[in-house]
Protein backbone atom coordinates (compact mmCIF):
# COMPACT_ATOMS: atom_id res chain seq x y z
CA UNK A 1 0.00 0.00 0.00
CA UNK A 2 1.12 3.57 -0.60
CA UNK A 3 1.25 6.11 2.26
CA UNK A 4 -2.22 7.49 1.47
CA UNK A 5 -3.78 4.04 1.56
CA UNK A 6 -1.99 3.25 4.82
CA UNK A 7 -3.28 6.48 6.37
CA UNK A 8 -6.83 5.58 5.34
CA UNK A 9 -6.43 2.06 6.72
CA UNK A 10 -5.04 3.49 9.98
CA UNK A 11 -8.08 5.73 10.41
CA UNK A 12 -10.46 2.90 9.54
CA UNK A 13 -9.15 0.43 12.11
CA UNK A 14 -7.87 2.66 14.92
CA UNK A 15 -9.48 1.85 18.30
CA UNK A 16 -9.39 4.86 20.65
CA UNK A 17 -10.22 4.22 24.32
CA UNK A 18 -10.18 7.70 25.84
CA UNK A 19 -11.55 6.61 29.21
CA UNK A 20 -8.34 4.65 29.92
CA UNK A 21 -5.89 6.64 27.80
CA UNK A 22 -5.17 3.81 25.36
CA UNK A 23 -5.23 3.47 21.58
CA UNK A 24 -4.86 0.26 19.61
CA UNK A 25 -3.71 0.24 15.99
CA UNK A 26 -4.10 -2.98 13.99
CA UNK A 27 -3.72 -1.39 10.55
CA UNK A 28 -0.31 -2.98 9.94
CA UNK A 29 -1.76 -6.48 10.26
CA UNK A 30 -2.37 -7.94 6.82
CA UNK A 31 -5.90 -9.27 7.31
CA UNK A 32 -8.22 -9.33 4.32
CA UNK A 33 -11.13 -6.91 3.92
CA UNK A 34 -13.73 -9.54 4.84
CA UNK A 35 -11.83 -10.87 7.89
CA UNK A 36 -14.03 -9.27 10.54
CA UNK A 37 -17.19 -10.36 8.76
CA UNK A 38 -15.95 -13.94 8.53
CA UNK A 39 -14.92 -13.99 12.18
CA UNK A 40 -18.08 -12.33 13.47
CA UNK A 41 -19.85 -15.57 14.55
CA UNK A 42 -16.72 -16.88 16.29
CA UNK A 43 -15.95 -13.69 18.22
CA UNK A 44 -19.65 -13.36 19.07
CA UNK A 45 -19.55 -16.82 20.62
CA UNK A 46 -16.36 -15.91 22.48
CA UNK A 47 -18.06 -12.84 23.94
CA UNK A 48 -21.05 -15.01 24.91
CA UNK A 49 -18.69 -17.41 26.71
CA UNK A 50 -17.06 -14.50 28.51
CA UNK A 51 -20.45 -13.23 29.68
CA UNK A 52 -21.24 -16.70 31.03
CA UNK A 53 -17.87 -16.79 32.79
CA UNK A 54 -18.57 -13.49 34.51
CA UNK A 55 -22.02 -14.73 35.59
CA UNK A 56 -20.34 -17.57 37.48
CA UNK A 57 -20.67 -20.49 35.09
CA UNK A 58 -18.25 -23.32 35.88
CA UNK A 59 -15.37 -22.45 33.59
CA UNK A 60 -12.83 -24.98 34.80
CA UNK A 61 -14.53 -28.40 34.75
CA UNK A 62 -11.22 -30.11 35.67
CA UNK A 63 -11.44 -28.54 39.12
CA UNK A 64 -15.20 -27.80 39.18
CA UNK A 65 -14.66 -24.14 39.89
CA UNK A 66 -15.68 -20.74 38.65
CA UNK A 67 -13.22 -18.21 37.24
CA UNK A 68 -13.87 -14.78 38.69
CA UNK A 69 -10.86 -12.48 38.54
CA UNK A 70 -13.13 -9.89 36.89
CA UNK A 71 -15.13 -9.62 40.12
CA UNK A 72 -12.03 -8.41 41.95
CA UNK A 73 -12.47 -4.94 40.44
CA UNK A 74 -16.29 -5.08 40.30
CA UNK A 75 -17.50 -7.03 43.35
CA UNK A 76 -21.11 -6.23 42.55
CA UNK A 77 -20.85 -8.58 39.54
CA UNK A 78 -20.04 -11.63 41.70
CA UNK A 79 -22.79 -14.26 41.39
CA UNK A 80 -22.99 -14.65 45.17
CA UNK A 81 -23.30 -11.48 47.31
CA UNK A 82 -21.10 -13.17 49.93
CA UNK A 83 -18.25 -13.30 47.41
CA UNK A 84 -18.65 -9.59 46.69
CA UNK A 85 -18.62 -8.77 50.39
CA UNK A 86 -15.45 -10.81 50.92
CA UNK A 87 -13.72 -9.01 48.03
CA UNK A 88 -14.60 -5.61 49.52
CA UNK A 89 -13.58 -6.63 53.02
CA UNK A 90 -10.25 -7.99 51.82
CA UNK A 91 -9.46 -4.79 49.91
CA UNK A 92 -10.31 -2.73 52.99
CA UNK A 93 -8.06 -4.94 55.12
CA UNK A 94 -5.21 -4.65 52.61
CA UNK A 95 -5.36 -0.87 52.72
CA UNK A 96 -5.73 -0.80 56.51
CA UNK A 97 -2.79 -3.15 57.00
CA UNK A 98 -0.59 -1.05 54.69
CA UNK A 99 -1.64 2.13 56.50
CA UNK A 100 -0.71 0.57 59.85
CA UNK A 101 2.71 -0.39 58.50
CA UNK A 102 3.29 3.06 57.01
CA UNK A 103 2.10 4.77 60.17
CA UNK A 104 4.33 2.67 62.44
CA UNK A 105 1.36 1.17 64.28
CA UNK A 106 2.49 -2.22 62.98
CA UNK A 107 6.24 -2.35 63.50
CA UNK A 108 9.13 -4.69 64.25
CA UNK A 109 9.38 -6.31 67.71
CA UNK A 110 11.87 -3.54 68.55
CA UNK A 111 9.27 -0.92 67.66
CA UNK A 112 11.03 0.27 64.52
CA UNK A 113 9.10 0.82 61.28
CA UNK A 114 9.42 -1.69 58.48
CA UNK A 115 11.47 -0.37 55.59
CA UNK A 116 11.83 -3.46 53.37
CA UNK A 117 9.41 -5.91 51.82
CA UNK A 118 10.33 -9.48 50.86
CA UNK A 119 7.78 -11.24 48.65
CA UNK A 120 8.11 -15.02 48.58
CA UNK A 121 6.19 -16.69 45.76
CA UNK A 122 6.47 -18.10 42.26
CA UNK A 123 4.69 -17.75 38.91
CA UNK A 124 1.76 -15.35 39.12
CA UNK A 125 2.46 -14.87 42.83
CA UNK A 126 5.70 -13.11 41.89
CA UNK A 127 5.56 -12.04 38.23
CA UNK A 128 2.58 -9.73 38.72
CA UNK A 129 3.98 -7.93 41.79
CA UNK A 130 7.37 -7.63 40.09
CA UNK A 131 5.84 -6.11 36.96
CA UNK A 132 3.81 -3.58 38.96
CA UNK A 133 6.81 -2.76 41.15
CA UNK A 134 9.05 -2.11 38.14
CA UNK A 135 6.38 -0.10 36.34
CA UNK A 136 5.44 2.16 39.24
CA UNK A 137 8.47 2.11 41.53
CA UNK A 138 10.63 5.10 42.43
CA UNK A 139 13.10 6.16 45.07
CA UNK A 140 10.18 7.30 47.24
CA UNK A 141 8.47 3.92 47.68
CA UNK A 142 7.32 3.32 51.24
CA UNK A 143 8.93 -0.14 51.41
CA UNK A 144 11.68 -1.32 49.10
CA UNK A 145 10.72 -4.68 47.63
CA UNK A 146 12.77 -7.83 47.09
CA UNK A 147 11.62 -11.16 45.69
CA UNK A 148 12.35 -14.85 46.19
CA UNK A 149 10.70 -16.57 43.23
CA UNK A 150 12.67 -19.78 42.77
CA UNK A 151 14.20 -22.65 44.76
CA UNK A 152 17.79 -21.56 44.07
CA UNK A 153 20.02 -21.46 47.20
CA UNK A 154 22.37 -19.00 45.53
CA UNK A 155 19.38 -16.82 44.72
CA UNK A 156 18.34 -16.92 48.38
CA UNK A 157 21.83 -15.84 49.46
CA UNK A 158 22.05 -13.07 46.89
CA UNK A 159 18.66 -11.55 47.69
CA UNK A 160 19.05 -11.73 51.47
CA UNK A 161 22.59 -10.39 51.01
CA UNK A 162 21.14 -7.36 49.23
CA UNK A 163 18.86 -6.74 52.20
CA UNK A 164 21.84 -7.09 54.54
CA UNK A 165 21.39 -5.47 57.94
CA UNK A 166 17.92 -4.40 56.87
CA UNK A 167 16.58 -7.89 57.56
CA UNK A 168 15.51 -6.78 61.05
CA UNK A 169 13.22 -4.20 59.40
CA UNK A 170 11.90 -6.45 56.66
CA UNK A 171 8.27 -7.49 56.31
CA UNK A 172 7.83 -10.87 54.58
CA UNK A 173 4.77 -11.71 52.48
CA UNK A 174 4.56 -15.42 51.63
CA UNK A 175 2.18 -16.13 48.74
CA UNK A 176 1.01 -19.67 47.92
CA UNK A 177 -2.55 -20.57 47.01
CA UNK A 178 -2.32 -24.20 48.08
CA UNK A 179 0.42 -23.67 50.62
CA UNK A 180 2.17 -26.71 49.18
CA UNK A 181 4.07 -25.26 46.21
CA UNK A 182 7.57 -26.57 46.87
CA UNK A 183 9.50 -23.65 45.39
CA UNK A 184 7.67 -21.20 47.65
CA UNK A 185 7.92 -23.54 50.63
CA UNK A 186 11.67 -23.90 50.12
CA UNK A 187 12.17 -20.15 49.79
CA UNK A 188 10.07 -19.61 52.91
CA UNK A 189 12.12 -22.15 54.89
CA UNK A 190 15.35 -20.50 53.70
CA UNK A 191 13.97 -17.14 54.81
CA UNK A 192 12.98 -18.50 58.21
CA UNK A 193 16.48 -19.94 58.64
CA UNK A 194 18.08 -16.59 57.85
CA UNK A 195 15.82 -14.74 60.26
CA UNK A 196 16.53 -17.22 63.02
CA UNK A 197 20.28 -17.13 62.32
CA UNK A 198 20.10 -13.36 62.78
CA UNK A 199 18.30 -13.81 66.12
CA UNK A 200 14.99 -12.52 64.72
CA UNK A 201 11.49 -13.88 65.36
CA UNK A 202 10.20 -14.70 61.90
CA UNK A 203 6.47 -14.81 62.82
CA UNK A 204 6.70 -11.18 63.96
CA UNK A 205 7.69 -10.25 60.41
CA UNK A 206 5.47 -12.61 58.40
CA UNK A 207 2.20 -12.34 56.49
CA UNK A 208 0.48 -15.15 54.57
CA UNK A 209 -1.54 -14.85 51.37
CA UNK A 210 -3.15 -18.23 50.82
CA UNK A 211 -6.38 -20.20 50.81
CA UNK A 212 -8.19 -20.52 54.09
CA UNK A 213 -7.22 -23.88 55.63
CA UNK A 214 -4.14 -24.50 53.49
CA UNK A 215 -0.82 -25.71 54.89
CA UNK A 216 0.44 -22.14 54.84
CA UNK A 217 -2.70 -20.93 56.62
CA UNK A 218 -2.19 -23.56 59.30
CA UNK A 219 1.37 -22.36 59.79
CA UNK A 220 0.20 -18.76 60.07
CA UNK A 221 -2.29 -19.78 62.78
CA UNK A 222 -0.01 -22.10 64.76
CA UNK A 223 3.00 -19.75 64.76
CA UNK A 224 1.12 -16.50 65.23
CA UNK A 225 2.12 -14.62 62.10
CA UNK A 226 1.13 -10.96 61.77
CA UNK A 227 -1.81 -11.50 59.43
CA UNK A 228 -3.44 -13.55 56.69
CA UNK A 229 -5.11 -12.50 53.43
CA UNK A 230 -7.23 -14.89 51.37
CA UNK A 231 -6.75 -16.40 47.95
CA UNK A 232 -9.88 -17.91 46.47
CA UNK A 233 -10.25 -21.02 44.35
CA UNK A 234 -11.94 -18.94 41.63
CA UNK A 235 -8.79 -16.86 41.04
CA UNK A 236 -5.87 -18.46 39.22
CA UNK A 237 -2.31 -17.42 39.97
CA UNK A 238 -1.71 -15.80 36.57
CA UNK A 239 -4.86 -13.68 36.94
CA UNK A 240 -4.34 -12.80 40.61
CA UNK A 241 -2.65 -9.41 40.38
CA UNK A 242 -5.83 -7.52 41.33
CA UNK A 243 -6.35 -9.78 44.36
CA UNK A 244 -4.42 -9.59 47.63
CA UNK A 245 -1.57 -11.37 45.80
CA UNK A 246 -0.73 -8.17 43.93
CA UNK A 247 -2.58 -5.50 45.87
CA UNK A 248 -0.92 -6.20 49.23
CA UNK A 249 2.67 -5.73 47.96
CA UNK A 250 1.54 -2.73 45.90
CA UNK A 251 -0.18 -1.08 48.86
CA UNK A 252 2.82 -1.73 51.11
CA UNK A 253 5.06 -0.05 48.55
CA UNK A 254 2.73 2.94 48.56
CA UNK A 255 1.14 2.50 45.13
CA UNK A 256 -2.46 3.60 44.57
CA UNK A 257 -4.28 0.26 44.53
CA UNK A 258 -7.66 1.93 44.02
CA UNK A 259 -6.33 3.46 40.79
CA UNK A 260 -4.98 0.07 39.64
CA UNK A 261 -8.41 -1.46 40.23
CA UNK A 262 -10.19 1.45 38.56
CA UNK A 263 -8.03 1.14 35.45
CA UNK A 264 -8.81 -2.57 35.31
CA UNK A 265 -12.53 -1.98 35.95
CA UNK A 266 -12.83 0.61 33.18
CA UNK A 267 -10.99 -1.69 30.80
CA UNK A 268 -13.28 -4.57 31.71
CA UNK A 269 -16.22 -2.36 30.77
CA UNK A 270 -14.62 -1.47 27.43
CA UNK A 271 -13.82 -5.06 26.62
CA UNK A 272 -17.40 -6.24 27.17
CA UNK A 273 -18.45 -4.16 24.15
CA UNK A 274 -20.17 -6.30 21.50
CA UNK A 275 -19.02 -3.83 18.82
CA UNK A 276 -15.67 -5.41 17.99
CA UNK A 277 -14.20 -2.26 16.44
CA UNK A 278 -14.55 -0.53 19.83
CA UNK A 279 -13.39 -3.49 21.92
CA UNK A 280 -9.57 -3.55 22.20
CA UNK A 281 -9.41 -7.05 23.74
CA UNK A 282 -11.60 -8.53 21.01
CA UNK A 283 -9.43 -6.82 18.39
CA UNK A 284 -6.28 -8.24 19.99
CA UNK A 285 -7.73 -11.74 20.12
CA UNK A 286 -8.77 -11.55 16.47
CA UNK A 287 -5.38 -10.23 15.40
CA UNK A 288 -3.67 -13.08 17.24
CA UNK A 289 -5.97 -15.53 15.48
CA UNK A 290 -5.19 -13.97 12.11
CA UNK A 291 -1.43 -13.79 12.73
CA UNK A 292 -0.97 -17.37 13.92
CA UNK A 293 -3.66 -18.97 11.74
CA UNK A 294 -5.50 -19.99 14.89
CA UNK A 295 -2.88 -22.63 15.68
CA UNK A 296 0.17 -20.86 17.13
CA UNK A 297 2.03 -20.76 13.81
CA UNK A 298 3.93 -17.57 14.78
CA UNK A 299 5.38 -16.03 17.93
CA UNK A 300 4.20 -12.86 19.64
CA UNK A 301 7.03 -10.39 20.23
CA UNK A 302 6.29 -7.74 22.89
CA UNK A 303 8.39 -4.57 22.56
CA UNK A 304 7.46 -1.77 24.97
CA UNK A 305 9.25 1.50 24.27
CA UNK A 306 9.42 2.40 27.94
CA UNK A 307 11.84 1.19 30.61
CA UNK A 308 9.00 0.97 33.13
CA UNK A 309 7.31 -1.69 30.99
CA UNK A 310 10.42 -3.85 30.57
CA UNK A 311 8.92 -6.72 32.60
CA UNK A 312 5.66 -6.78 30.65
CA UNK A 313 6.85 -9.56 28.33
CA UNK A 314 7.81 -11.78 31.30
CA UNK A 315 4.43 -11.18 32.89
CA UNK A 316 2.63 -11.94 29.63
CA UNK A 317 4.66 -15.09 29.02
CA UNK A 318 2.92 -16.81 31.90
CA UNK A 319 -0.50 -15.25 31.32
CA UNK A 320 -0.55 -16.16 27.62
CA UNK A 321 1.48 -19.36 27.42
CA UNK A 322 0.14 -21.09 30.52
CA UNK A 323 -3.40 -20.20 29.50
CA UNK A 324 -3.18 -21.17 25.83
CA UNK A 325 -0.53 -23.90 25.68
CA UNK A 326 -2.79 -26.96 25.72
CA UNK A 327 -2.57 -30.46 24.25
CA UNK A 328 -6.34 -31.00 24.13
CA UNK A 329 -9.22 -28.75 23.17
CA UNK A 330 -12.53 -28.56 25.01
CA UNK A 331 -13.85 -31.49 22.96
CA UNK A 332 -10.92 -33.73 23.92
CA UNK A 333 -9.24 -33.59 20.51
CA UNK A 334 -5.43 -33.37 20.38
CA UNK A 335 -4.60 -29.88 19.11
CA UNK A 336 -1.27 -28.92 20.77
CA UNK A 337 -2.22 -25.26 20.86
CA UNK A 338 -0.20 -22.34 22.13
CA UNK A 339 1.14 -18.87 21.50
CA UNK A 340 4.82 -18.22 22.24
CA UNK A 341 5.64 -14.85 23.82
CA UNK A 342 9.02 -13.17 24.14
CA UNK A 343 10.38 -9.66 24.21
CA UNK A 344 12.48 -7.07 25.95
CA UNK A 345 12.15 -3.33 25.44
CA UNK A 346 12.72 -0.74 22.75
CA UNK A 347 15.03 0.58 21.63
CA UNK A 348 17.22 -2.07 23.26
CA UNK A 349 15.68 -4.67 20.95
CA UNK A 350 16.85 -2.73 17.92
CA UNK A 351 20.38 -3.63 18.97
CA UNK A 352 19.37 -7.23 19.66
CA UNK A 353 16.87 -9.14 17.55
CA UNK A 354 15.12 -6.56 15.33
CA UNK A 355 17.70 -7.42 12.66
CA UNK A 356 16.24 -10.92 12.50
CA UNK A 357 12.67 -9.69 12.81
CA UNK A 358 13.10 -7.51 9.73
CA UNK A 359 15.29 -9.70 7.54
CA UNK A 360 15.29 -13.21 8.98
CA UNK A 361 12.65 -15.90 9.28
CA UNK A 362 9.14 -14.44 9.25
CA UNK A 363 7.79 -16.48 12.17
CA UNK A 364 6.37 -13.73 14.40
CA UNK A 365 4.16 -10.70 14.75
CA UNK A 366 5.20 -7.77 16.91
CA UNK A 367 3.32 -5.70 19.48
CA UNK A 368 4.92 -2.27 19.83
CA UNK A 369 3.89 -0.36 22.96
CA UNK A 370 4.50 3.36 23.18
CA UNK A 371 3.90 5.96 25.91
CA UNK A 372 3.09 9.55 24.98
CA UNK A 373 4.39 11.21 28.14
CA UNK A 374 8.16 11.06 28.46
CA UNK A 375 8.56 11.61 32.20
CA UNK A 376 7.83 13.82 35.19
CA UNK A 377 10.14 16.68 34.24
CA UNK A 378 11.22 18.41 31.04
CA UNK A 379 13.14 16.24 28.59
CA UNK A 380 16.68 17.22 27.73
CA UNK A 381 17.26 18.28 24.15
CA UNK A 382 19.95 16.16 22.53
CA UNK A 383 19.70 18.09 19.27
CA UNK A 384 17.93 21.30 18.33
CA UNK A 385 14.20 20.78 19.06
CA UNK A 386 14.76 17.04 19.60
CA UNK A 387 14.73 15.25 22.96
CA UNK A 388 15.73 11.70 23.87
CA UNK A 389 12.02 10.96 24.24
CA UNK A 390 11.47 12.11 20.66
CA UNK A 391 14.11 9.64 19.59
CA UNK A 392 12.37 6.88 21.53
CA UNK A 393 9.16 7.51 19.60
CA UNK A 394 11.17 7.78 16.42
CA UNK A 395 12.63 4.33 16.99
CA UNK A 396 9.16 2.89 17.63
CA UNK A 397 7.68 4.37 14.47
CA UNK A 398 10.81 3.56 12.51
CA UNK A 399 10.73 -0.08 13.60
CA UNK A 400 7.03 -0.28 12.71
CA UNK A 401 7.78 1.05 9.23
CA UNK A 402 10.87 -1.09 8.74
CA UNK A 403 8.92 -4.21 9.62
CA UNK A 404 6.05 -3.28 7.30
CA UNK A 405 8.43 -2.72 4.40
CA UNK A 406 9.45 -6.39 4.69
CA UNK A 407 5.92 -7.72 5.06
CA UNK A 408 6.24 -8.27 8.82
CA UNK A 409 3.05 -7.65 10.79
CA UNK A 410 2.74 -5.49 13.90
CA UNK A 411 0.18 -4.18 16.37
CA UNK A 412 0.71 -0.83 18.08
CA UNK A 413 -0.58 0.06 21.54
CA UNK A 414 -0.17 3.60 22.85
CA UNK A 415 -0.69 4.70 26.46
CA UNK A 416 -0.96 8.28 27.66
CA UNK A 417 1.38 7.54 30.59
CA UNK A 418 2.55 4.79 32.92
CA UNK A 419 0.38 5.21 36.00
CA UNK A 420 -1.39 2.87 38.41
CA UNK A 421 -4.48 3.21 36.23
CA UNK A 422 -2.70 2.36 32.97
CA UNK A 423 -0.98 -0.62 34.60
CA UNK A 424 -4.42 -1.86 35.64
CA UNK A 425 -5.56 -1.30 32.07
CA UNK A 426 -2.77 -3.42 30.58
CA UNK A 427 -3.43 -6.24 33.04
CA UNK A 428 -7.18 -6.29 32.31
CA UNK A 429 -6.72 -5.86 28.55
CA UNK A 430 -4.50 -8.91 28.20
CA UNK A 431 -6.50 -11.02 30.67
CA UNK A 432 -9.61 -10.48 28.53
CA UNK A 433 -7.79 -10.95 25.22
CA UNK A 434 -6.42 -14.30 26.42
CA UNK A 435 -9.88 -15.46 27.48
CA UNK A 436 -11.44 -14.46 24.17
CA UNK A 437 -8.68 -16.03 22.10
CA UNK A 438 -8.99 -19.26 24.09
CA UNK A 439 -12.64 -19.39 23.06
CA UNK A 440 -11.71 -18.80 19.43
CA UNK A 441 -9.40 -21.83 19.46
CA UNK A 442 -11.67 -23.89 21.77
CA UNK A 443 -9.27 -24.51 24.66
CA UNK A 444 -9.59 -24.13 28.42
CA UNK A 445 -7.57 -21.07 29.41
CA UNK A 446 -8.00 -21.68 33.12
CA UNK A 447 -6.24 -24.94 33.90
CA UNK A 448 -2.59 -26.02 33.63
CA UNK A 449 -2.19 -29.81 33.53
CA UNK A 450 1.32 -29.51 32.06
CA UNK A 451 2.52 -27.60 35.12
CA UNK A 452 1.10 -30.28 37.38
CA UNK A 453 2.84 -32.99 35.31
CA UNK A 454 6.16 -31.21 35.80
CA UNK A 455 5.60 -31.08 39.57
CA UNK A 456 4.90 -34.82 39.66
CA UNK A 457 8.03 -35.57 37.63
CA UNK A 458 10.13 -33.45 39.99
CA UNK A 459 8.70 -35.33 42.96
CA UNK A 460 9.77 -38.64 41.42
CA UNK A 461 13.32 -37.31 41.03
CA UNK A 462 13.43 -36.32 44.71
CA UNK A 463 12.17 -39.78 45.65
CA UNK A 464 14.95 -41.38 43.55
CA UNK A 465 17.53 -39.18 45.27
CA UNK A 466 16.35 -40.35 48.69
CA UNK A 467 16.71 -43.97 47.57
CA UNK A 468 20.20 -43.36 46.18
CA UNK A 469 21.40 -41.70 49.37
CA UNK A 470 20.00 -44.56 51.44
CA UNK A 471 21.86 -47.03 49.21
CA UNK A 472 25.12 -45.07 49.54
CA UNK A 473 24.75 -45.10 53.33
CA UNK A 474 24.25 -48.86 53.31
CA UNK A 475 27.64 -49.69 51.76
CA UNK A 476 31.11 -48.16 51.49
CA UNK A 477 31.58 -49.56 47.96
CA UNK A 478 32.05 -47.01 45.19
CA UNK A 479 29.61 -47.68 42.35
CA UNK A 480 28.55 -46.08 39.08
CA UNK A 481 25.24 -44.32 38.62
CA UNK A 482 24.03 -47.28 36.59
CA UNK A 483 24.94 -49.72 39.34
CA UNK A 484 23.31 -47.59 42.00
CA UNK A 485 20.13 -47.17 39.97
CA UNK A 486 19.94 -50.93 39.60
CA UNK A 487 20.59 -51.38 43.32
CA UNK A 488 17.55 -49.25 44.22
CA UNK A 489 15.34 -51.15 41.79
CA UNK A 490 15.15 -48.44 39.14
CA UNK A 491 17.63 -49.46 36.41
CA UNK A 492 15.65 -47.46 33.83
CA UNK A 493 16.57 -44.31 35.77
CA UNK A 494 20.35 -44.58 35.27
CA UNK A 495 20.54 -41.25 33.47
CA UNK A 496 18.56 -39.42 36.16
CA UNK A 497 20.74 -41.10 38.81
CA UNK A 498 23.84 -39.83 37.00
CA UNK A 499 22.59 -36.23 37.15
CA UNK A 500 21.46 -36.54 40.78
CA UNK A 501 24.77 -37.99 41.95
CA UNK A 502 26.82 -35.43 40.04
CA UNK A 503 24.81 -32.65 41.69
CA UNK A 504 25.25 -34.14 45.16
CA UNK A 505 28.99 -34.58 44.64
CA UNK A 506 29.36 -30.95 43.51
CA UNK A 507 28.11 -29.75 46.89
CA UNK A 508 30.57 -30.72 49.59
CA UNK A 509 28.03 -30.52 52.43
CA UNK A 510 26.16 -33.50 50.92
CA UNK A 511 29.18 -35.77 51.66
CA UNK A 512 29.04 -37.63 48.32
CA UNK A 513 32.42 -38.47 46.79
CA UNK A 514 32.84 -38.70 43.02
CA UNK A 515 35.81 -40.55 41.52
CA UNK A 516 36.20 -40.02 37.76
CA UNK A 517 36.22 -42.95 35.36
CA UNK A 518 37.45 -43.31 31.79
CA UNK A 519 34.26 -41.55 30.62
CA UNK A 520 31.90 -39.22 32.47
CA UNK A 521 29.27 -41.90 32.95
CA UNK A 522 31.85 -44.33 34.34
CA UNK A 523 32.45 -42.18 37.44
CA UNK A 524 31.85 -43.93 40.75
CA UNK A 525 30.17 -42.54 43.84
CA UNK A 526 30.45 -43.29 47.52
CA UNK A 527 29.71 -41.57 50.79
CA UNK A 528 32.48 -39.68 52.54
CA UNK A 529 33.05 -41.28 55.92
Amino acid sequence: MNPTQLWQRYQQYLCVCESVGLTLDVSRMNFEDDFFERMSPAIGQALDSMEALERGEIANPDEDRMVGHYWLRAPELAPDPAIGDEIRQTLARVKSFAADVHGGRLATPEGKPFTNLLVVGIGGSALGPQFVDDALGSASVRLRAYYLDNTDPDGFDRTVGQIGDGLARTLVVVVSKSGGTVETRNAMLATIHRFESAGLEFPKHAVAVTQDGSKLYQRYRSEGWLDFFPMWDWVGGRTSETSAVGLLPAALQGFDVDAILEGARKTDELTRNREVARNPAALLALMWYHAVDGRGAKDMVIIPYKDRLALLARYLQQLVMESLGKEFDLDGAVVCQGLTVYGNKGSTDQHAYVQQLREGVNNFFATLIGVRRDGDGPSQCVEEDVTSGDYLQGFLLGTREALYEKGRESISITLDDVTPGSVGTLIALYERAVGLYASLINVNAYHQPGVEAGKKAAASIIDLQRRLLAELRSSADARTAEQLAEAVGQPEQAEAAHHILDHLAANSDRQVRRDPGQYACHATYSLRR
